[in-house]
């Protein structure tokens, strides 16, 4: 059985989701992040490879990568392919696109985007103003324009389809409801200028399997 090894305020809801979706049998270890450095406590790092979420471990098996413990999942218990659709199906590119934009655009812009905030506050105070100037310089010369342009193809794409990849959910939109959550509280995701991303949030946290997601994860919030 999968034991997935779920820490807090982490892209492992992704995970929790999509078990809870699937209907699959597997059991949860939660863990909670140091109080004081916001990070993975050692019990968990013995787990995961990498000292990330989330891992899963599965008999002798044990698996990090959001999008690769995603498949491993529904190569097990999708079967009828109700999540990810066939070679061949119309809406297959869309669901590739946006399945493997999470991870390997939105996510890391994202990522980098709050490590750079980061740095401006927790940078010596002598040096905090050439800081914040390196980090506007990057965030307007390259962060910055690459993520607005992703948020418009978000945005256009929401305004054609429900979900990402048509009108039922699919493990695209599994994969990419953390980063839009993200988008919204650090990324500039406003209400009035992206209407249809706001809209897929919300049917995201109104989504019957989503609301036991995150009933199993306690914390009241995917945010740190």
């Amino acid at each position: 059985m999968i034991t997935l090894h779920h820490l807090e305020k982490s892209q492992s809801i992704r995970i929790l989701w999509l078990l809870e979706e699937l209907g699959a049998p597997y059991e949860i270890k939660l863990y909670d992040r140091d109080p004081q450095t916001r990070l993975a406590p050692a019990a968990y790092k013995a787990i995961s490879p990498l000292g990330t979420a989330p891992v899963i471990t599965d008999g002798a098996v044990t698996l990090a990568e959001t999008n690769a413990i995603v498949d491993y999942i529904l190569d097990t218990y999708d079967a009828a392919g109700l999540l990810r659709p066939a070679a061949g199906a119309a809406n297959r590119a869309d669901y590739l696109f946006w399945f493997h934009t999470a991870q390997g655009s939105l996510q890391p812009l994202l990522t980098n985007k709050f490590v750079m905030m980061a740095m401006t506050t927790r940078a010596p105070f002598l040096v905090r103003p050439i800081a914040k100037s390196l980090v506007a310089a990057l965030d307007a010369g390259f962060f910055g324009p690459r993520l607005n342009a992703l948020m418009g193809e978000i945005e256009k794409a929401l305004g054609k389809r429900k979900w990402f990849a048509g009108d039922e959910l699919t493990a695209a939109d599994i994969v990419m409801g953390y980063s839009m959550e993200l988008c919204a509280h650090r990324a500039g995701m406003d209400e009035k200028r992206f209407p249809n991303a706001h809209r897929f949030l919300k049917q995201m946290r109104e989504y019957p399997s989503y609301i036991r997601a995150m009933e199993k994860d306690g914390k009241g919030t995917i945010l740190l």
